[in-house]
């Protein structure tokens, strides 16, 4: 970041930074605190994934007015103004990431007394294990202004995606196996295409990183899945 001659001008910018930084922090806790969540029935956990949505939340109401304002008093050009405008499209996907490990949490609190089926969890895991570290990578992407960082975040969703399919036939399997399933892993489809859209998140993240440090926008078309869809939308 270029410094300027009004240095609350630079402290404004930076300040973007650091607020992205804390709920960039706030998300990963909260999906790594939701899948633990979901893998040992913890309730009481599920419920502090929920409660703390609200000041990702806050969090991100406050990085988009901070950055109108500084549009409104600087009229800044070029890097600048993709600094603040960058600011406002990745504290959106990260409040949105925040929503869906909020939205796993209560699936884990519906289905925590359910009679459970470990083998049905075992894909979610690795799910999480590579949007997790797609996650930290584009927020370190962000951080560094890390280019090649970042469209290796955006080449790699295509794993998250296949491997979402792979889930989506296994527990199809285990509930055609037994119907008193069909419930519960009804519930962890959702979860599933939770995770997938943490993925797709991230990958606006990183595009957004791209664009911030070269001013170039990301080709329209993402690298695509093998095909073979899941359910599209999780009623909140």
């Amino acid at each position: 970041m270029s410094e300027h001659i009004v240095k609350s001008y630079d402290r404004d910018l930076e300040a973007l930074g650091r607020r992205i930084s804390e709920m960039g922090g706030i998300a990963e806790k909260m999906l790594s605190e939701a899948m633990d969540a979901l893998s040992s029935s913890n309730v009481e956990l599920a419920r502090r994934v929920v409660e703390s949505d609200a000041r990702l939340d806050a969090l991100q109401r406050e990085i988009e007015e901070s950055a109108v304002m500084t549009i409104a008093r600087r009229q800044p050009l070029a890097i600048d103004l993709r600094e603040c405008i960058a600011a406002i499209r990745i504290s959106g996907d990260i409040e949105r990431i925040g929503d869906l490990a909020k939205n796993i949490a209560k699936r884990t609190l519906k289905i925590a007394t359910e009679a459970r089926l470990p083998r049905a969890i075992v894909g979610l895991r690795s799910m999480h294990e590579i949007a997790a570290t797609q996650l930290k990578d584009a927020l370190d992407a962000y951080a560094l202004r890390d280019v090649e960082r970042a469209r290796a975040v955006w080449e790699n969703d295509v794993d998250l995606d296949a491997l979402e399919d792979s889930v989506f036939r296994d527990l199809l399997t285990f509930m055609m196996e037994d119907p008193r399933n069909i419930s519960f892993c009804t519930h962890l489809l959702f979860c599933s295409k939770n995770l997938e859209r943490i993925g797709d998140h991230t990958t606006n993240i990183s595009e957004t990183v791209v664009y911030l440090v070269t001013g170039e926008a990301m080709p329209t078309e993402r690298p695509k899945s093998r095909g073979f869809g899941g359910p599209d939308n999780d009623p909140q």
